[in-house]
């Protein structure tokens, strides 16, 4: 095949998994014209339109879905080939992780050192904010996610529970005092939360799990400007305790009462024996084990 050639099909599988021309584009480091004429010429080549345009970017067409699974085994071919070139010298490329804030914002960024030192021919790319990339669609390498798909090409395996808990600082509670139940802290207290309609996870609705009649008036879609609201004595909140435990100043009330959540870690089955993915499963494995007390304190 010629290197032109592949350059047209890779065009055509990053206009596939992202759905749009300039994502496609800087997915791959070129412009959107660039992406458009080789997809273009794939098409007359092989007489078929495999997008259809829609108002949001491409979609494929029947034909497209049927190119989209040949284009994919000879995407990992390639990556196999890349492998046994690198295969002396360790893991290496990009590493890109998609993670919820908390656990990859806070966790394991002050964790990464020792993972980044032993492989210096990888690139670290941790991915994290509101919503989650997809290895399904090859946009991560790894994901860790807050429920197990239930579909694709993916292997899913629980990587560990996590517990949240109820906190306020010791400014808040000389201020409005201690609630000792739910119903103290519905009626009398300022409650710091996630903005609802801006949730991309249904897990993490803690306040309605705590009690349907509790509601933030403090609201963040950042769990760090959560945790800053509460530290700071704007009001009383849900934190992971991985994150609170970080701060003892802060106070843990209610404490009958707790969450537990759990995270997945997510691969596509074509790429989870890469030398590259196995590194990041093996660190992340291997840190929440280190981390077990800090994720799920004792009560």
């Amino acid at each position: 095949m010629q290197v032109q050639n592949w350059n047209d099909y890779q065009a055509f599988l990053a206009v596939a998994l992202s759905g749009q021309l300039a994502r496609a584009a800087a997915n791959l480091g070129v412009d959107a014209t660039t992406i458009s004429r080789r997809v273009k010429r794939l098409e007359r080549r092989l007489d078929q339109t495999l997008f259809e345009k829609t108002r949001t970017g491409q979609i494929l067409t029947e034909a497209g879905e049927k190119l989209l699974e040949a284009v994919e085994l000879m995407a990992s071919a390639a990556e196999n080939i890349d492998e046994l070139k690198h295969s002396k010298t360790g893991p290496f490329g990009n590493l890109r992780i998609s993670v919820s804030e908390g656990f990859g914002g806070w966790l394991l960024s002050m964790h990464a050192q020792k993972f980044i030192e032993k492989n210096p021919r990888l690139q670290l790319e941790l991915v994290s904010g509101s919503g989650f990339l997809s290895p399904s669609k090859r946009e991560a390498d790894i994901a860790i996610l807050l429920s197990k798909p239930r579909s694709g090409p993916i292997r899913a395996k629980k990587l560990t529970d996590y517990t949240l808990r109820l906190y306020a600082s010791p400014t808040y509670l000389k201020r409005f005092g201690n609630p000792e139940t739910l119903s103290d802290l519905a009626t009398g207290h300022r409650i710091v939360g996630y903005v609802p309609d801006l949730l991309y996870a249904p897990e993490l609705q803690f306040l309605e799990e705590y009690d349907p009649s509790l509601v933030a008036t403090i609201k963040s879609t950042s769990i760090i400007a959560q945790l800053r609201f509460i530290e700071s004595g704007a009001g009383v909140g849900v934190l992971p305790c991985f994150i609170a435990g970080s701060y003892p100043g802060l106070q843990r009330i209610i404490p009958d009462i707790e969450i537990t959540r759990s995270l997945w870690l997510v691969t596509h089955k074509d790429n989870e024996t890469l030398s590259r993915v196995l590194a990041g499963k093996n660190w992340l494995q291997h840190l929440v084990s280190e981390m077990r007390n800090e994720l799920v304190p004792p009560s």
